[in-house]
């Protein structure tokens, strides 16, 4: 058996999720407009130039949900993926998921989104395992704002992915190929112990290593 694994945004889809469905909560009213710009600039600020604390970020992203209940969270929820996600689901992406489930790879997508926002888009894309930032959730089924572990971003998606193998009684060195395709640098870590690793609508820091690294490149959207 093979593996095929999948970062998220910007690689299977055109879009930020995390970005996204946090402009889905200022436009519906569901937090201060106001405030939350004023501090997601200062993440965003943070991550350019390479100090931001995925943690403290994390937490920021999953409070903005502890304050609602359950029922609330899966109706913002259903209406996000109706009017945000379903329309960035392009059927190239659909069709290279497809080719490596068609070929009995073991398939997963892998993102430093958390997972509460990440689960629905897994089973819209028809992929059955993800590897995502967990939220902890209080013994009411509410969300508490926290993470559970660390966070699954850079290396972190190494150490999980390890782990998530490693309950199926398998390790990344058990296949015969393990492709993993990406956007971004940050997943340099894991692009570069995977015997297949693909440059998928890369940022220009990425393009530049791939091409370096004579790995594979692929565009998967044209607009």
């Amino acid at each position: 058996m093979n593996l095929a694994l999948f970062d998220l945004d910007h690689t299977l889809l055109p879009i930020d999720s995390d970005y996204e469905w946090g402009q889905f909560l200022v436009r519906i009213g569901a937090v201060d407009a106001v405030e939350f710009d004023r501090r997601n600039k200062d993440f965003f600020a943070q991550y350019q130039a390479g100090t931001l604390d995925p943690v403290e970020y994390l937490e920021f992203t999953l409070g903005t949900l502890a304050g609602f209940a359950p029922e609330k969270l899966a109706a913002m929820q259903a209406q996000y993926m109706e009017e945000v996600v379903a329309p960035a689901i392009r059927p190239a992406a659909l069709a290279l998921l497809k080719q490596h489930i068609d070929q009995g790879d073991l398939v997963a997508i892998v993102t430093a989104t958390n997972h509460f926002v990440t689960a629905p888009i897994a089973r819209a894309l028809g992929v059955e395992h993800l590897i995502a930032a967990m939220p902890e959730v209080d013994a009411d089924g509410r969300l508490t704002g926290r993470l559970i572990g660390t966070p699954t971003q850079g290396p972190g998606k190494i150490v999980h992915t390890r782990a998530w193998l490693e309950k199926m009684g398998k390790k990344l060195e058990d296949f015969g190929t393990v492709h993993f395709y990406s956007d971004s640098h940050n997943d340099l870590p894991l692009m570069s112990i995977v015997s297949h690793p693909v440059a998928t609508n890369p940022n220009e820091k990425l393009k530049t290593h791939a091409a370096a690294q004579g790995w594979r490149l692929i565009e998967l959207f044209n607009d």
